[in-house]
C-alpha cells in the first residue's frame, strides 16, 4: 500500500521508497537489509520518519519497534547526513590510541564537532563504536572505506579528497 509523499528532498519520495521495500520479503531477518537500503538511497542519508512508517508496516512491526532497532545501531540515522560520513572509533583501544585527540583536531582545522555536518552539507562527523581495527589504532571510516593508523597528517590527507 502506497502512502501519500510528504516533503521530502530532491527524487525521494516515499514512492521511491515503497520501491525498495518491496525488494525485500516481509520478514523479520530483512529489516536491517531494508533499512540499510533506504538509507543509502536517500540523499541525506538518513531515515526520515514518515520512511520508518512504512518500514512498521512492511514489515508488521510497530513503529517503536523499528525505531528500537534504528536507534541501537550507530549506522541508522534519523538525522539528515552529508554526503561523506566520517565515523571515528571511539572503542576503548581507538581511545587509547589516540581517537579523542583526532576530534580535537578536527573541530580545531575544520571547525566540525560530532553529531554535525559542515555548513556545505558535505561532511556529517560522528562517533561510532569498535570498526574491528584495533591492531591498527586509531581508526575511521568514511562512508564504507575504512583508514587506520590515523594522526593529524593522514586525517589532513584524506580530508583534503573530501572536500
Amino acid at each position: 500500500m502506497l502512502l501519500k509523499p510528504k516533503n521530502m528532498q530532491n527524487n525521494w519520495n516515499l514512492e521511491r521508497a515503497n520501491e525498495i521495500l518491496a525488494t525485500f520479503p516481509p520478514n523479520r531477518s530483512e529489516l536491517i537489509k531494508a533499512l540499510h537500503a533506504l538509507q543509502d538511497k536517500h540523499p541525506q542519508y538518513y531515515l526520515p520518519d514518515e520512511v520508518l512508517d512504512l518500514v512498521a508496516k512492511h514489515f508488521k512491526l510497530t513503529k517503536a519497534q523499528v525505531y528500537g532497532v534504528v536507534s541501537y545501531y550507530s549506522m541508522f540515522s534519523t538525522k539528515p547526513r552529508g554526503k561523506y560520513i566520517v565515523r571515528v572509533c571511539q572503542s576503548p583501544v581507538c581511545h587509547s590510541m589516540g581517537s579523542e585527540t583526532l576530534f580535537d583536531f578536527i573541530e580545531k582545522e575544520w571547525d566540525l564537532k560530532p553529531g554535525n555536518t559542515t555548513p556545505d552539507g558535505k561532511i556529517t562527523l560522528e562517533k561510532t563504536e569498535c570498526l574491528g581495527r584495533c591492531g591498527k589504532a586509531p581508526s575511521m571510516m568514511v562512508n564504507e572505506t575504512v583508514y587506520t593508523d590515523l594522526s593529524p597528517e593522514k586525517l589532513k590527507e584524506i580530508w583534503s579528497n573530501l572536500t
